[in-house]
């Protein structure tokens, strides 16, 4: 009995001794779980400041802005006469038509003729060849012939105008006033033509001779797709040319273009989007209005587009845009710097902040344009066939097979006939596909870059950037870019936010003193060809 009871004290005092360890064992693993959360704190601590550390120290490495160029010698040029000039060539109504049937060849045989006694000494030298009915081909040799020869290039046609009535001037009056000159082509793209010229015959006059051969070309139905260009690159391409470089029209000097940019810009295009129309087609039942069917043409075809609205191509950033941001950085408060400079992390926040406007939405995504719809013949008839055109700018990177691929998922309807435009050819030739795959993205750094760069910063008066651009449009340069190094646009006058409704807009214009920089910056590209190496 004794031995029982000593066993149960025994026990009653290992529970006791138990009880009263427990409180102990729970505050060791307190402090246990204590000090694991104070140690993943101080990993996240260290890793967010490692990560602002990195973040700064990427926003310090970016380039340091270069200092404002010293101006170089351009060429005399008689500024009154050669506004007098390019006015002159504004009243010639070279439109391109989408219609073949409405061209004037005419009027485009009157401005050769008119560039021809304008520019005596270019016409002689440069013995100009008459392509596909209307594009223009110089030549003009160089001191070393052996060298890669470079490509200048502008157009010669315009668009339409729809309303002449709402122009402060006549659209091709060739007005000359307040400053500027008015009229359908001063901006896109007559001033190139004219002040390509105006430099050539200047820099002849001084008895000046290029460092390699140098190519004008100008075609005659950009607007129109540029066939005339193409036809150009294929002639150049059976004469076994290689170039060392393109230069064309796209990119042009700005101011506030973009928020907390106080400085000037250059945008010189190193890259362009590429072009597909497709035309989308429903049917339903034809009948009488009174008695609808639930599914119509009309409304098959409406909520296709809505889905395509609703559901854009994605943003990205990267090639000719990113470039931009990166050259704009240095000269951006703190804030926006950090962002430019880690793109790799908040570059998808960046391209949030870009999609919000449409201009800059542009840079970053391919864009869907609704543009064309029809259906119908009467109020009271229900139409059998509901058409629409749908045009895409194509971002570099992509295909126009790849953006068709994904119109058809997005619209995941089979009932939807779905095709690209097709529209006249030139000359009355078989249609073709209005599509156009982006070209490559030229160089930053390169030679041919180095040399419109400087060209930029020589022609304007003080602190420039000068930023690569994608040109959200489509030029003539697509069609020489398997035949060149390197495609660069950019033509020398300003465009502010004012502007750029001006283009295929109304009253169109160009600054008298913006015209005698387009000359000036031509010039300093041909003087500075022997740098081209």
């Amino acid at each position: 009995m004794q031995e029982a009871g000593d066993g149960a004290n025994a026990g009653a005092e290992a529970t006791r001794a138990s009880a009263e360890s427990m409180p102990t064992r729970a505050s060791a693993k307190s402090r246990l779980l204590r000090g694991g959360l104070r140690r993943g704190c101080g990993a996240i601590a260290a890793a967010l400041l490692l990560l602002l550390a990195l973040l700064v120290a990427n926003t310090f490495r970016l380039p340091v802005p270069a200092p404002p160029a010293s101006a170089t010698p351009a060429v005399p040029v008689d500024i009154e006469a050669a506004t007098a000039r390019l006015a002159r060539a504004l009243r010639f109504r070279t439109v391109t038509y989408d219609d073949p049937a409405r061209a004037h060849p005419e009027e485009l045989a009157a401005l050769r003729a008119f560039l021809a006694t304008s520019f005596p000494r270019a016409h002689a030298a440069m013995h100009p060849e008459l392509v596909g009915g209307g594009s223009l081909l110089y030549t003009w040799r160089g001191r070393h012939p052996e060298l890669p020869p470079v490509l200048l290039m502008a157009h010669q046609d315009v668009v339409p105008v729809e309303d002449e009535r709402a122009w402060t001037h006549p659209p091709f009056g060739g007005v000359v006033a307040d400053g500027y000159v008015w009229g359908r082509g001063a901006i896109d793209d007559k001033q190139a033509v004219l002040g390509l010229l105006e430099a050539c015959e200047a820099l002849l006059a001084e008895g000046f001779t290029p460092d390699r051969t140098v190519f004008l070309e100008l075609g005659h139905d950009e607007e129109g797709g540029g066939a005339g260009a193409g036809q150009v690159a294929e002639l150049l391409r059976s004469r076994g040319v290689h170039l060392a470089m393109v230069l064309d029209e796209g990119g042009f000097y700005s101011h506030d273009i973009m928020p907390g940019l106080a400085v000037p810009t250059a945008l010189v295009g190193i890259a362009e989007k590429g072009y597909l129309s497709l035309e989308l087609i429903a049917t339903g039942e034809a009948g009488h209005s009174s008695r609808p069917p639930k599914r119509t043409a009309v409304g098959v075809l409406s909520r296709a587009l809505a889905r395509l609205e609703a559901d854009p191509f994605p943003p990205r950033i990267d090639g000719a845009t990113r470039e931009m941001l990166i050259a704009f950085a240095p000269r951006l408060p703190f804030a926006r710097r950090v962002a430019l400079a880690n793109l790799w992390l908040l570059g998808p926040v960046v391209a949030r902040g870009l999609t919000a406007d449409p201009s800059s939405a542009a840079l970053v995504r391919t864009t869907t344009a609704l543009t064309m719809v029809s259906a119908g013949s009467k109020d009271n008839v229900l139409p059998s066939r509901a058409r629409a055109v749908v045009n895409f700018r194509i971002l570099p990177g992509e295909t126009v097979a790849g953006t068709t691929a994904r119109v058809r998922r997005v619209l995941a309807d089979d009932t939807i006939t779905i095709r690209p435009l097709v529209a006249g050819g030139p000359a009355g030739d078989a249609p073709v596909a209005r599509e156009v795959q982006p070209p490559p993205v030229s160089r930053v750094g390169s030679a041919g870059w180095n040399l419109v760069r400087d060209a930029a910063r020589q022609s304007w008066p003080g602190d420039l950037v000068v930023a690569p651009y994608l040109l959200t449009g489509a030029s003539d340069s697509r069609w020489f870019a398997p035949l060149a190094d390197d495609v660069y646009r950019f033509t020398g006058f300003t465009i502010g936010p004012e502007d750029v409704a001006r283009f295929h807009g109304v009253d169109e214009r160009i600054a008298v003193r913006d015209y005698e920089r387009s000359i000036a910056f031509y010039a300093r590209v041909l003087r500075g060809l022997d740098h081209l190496r």
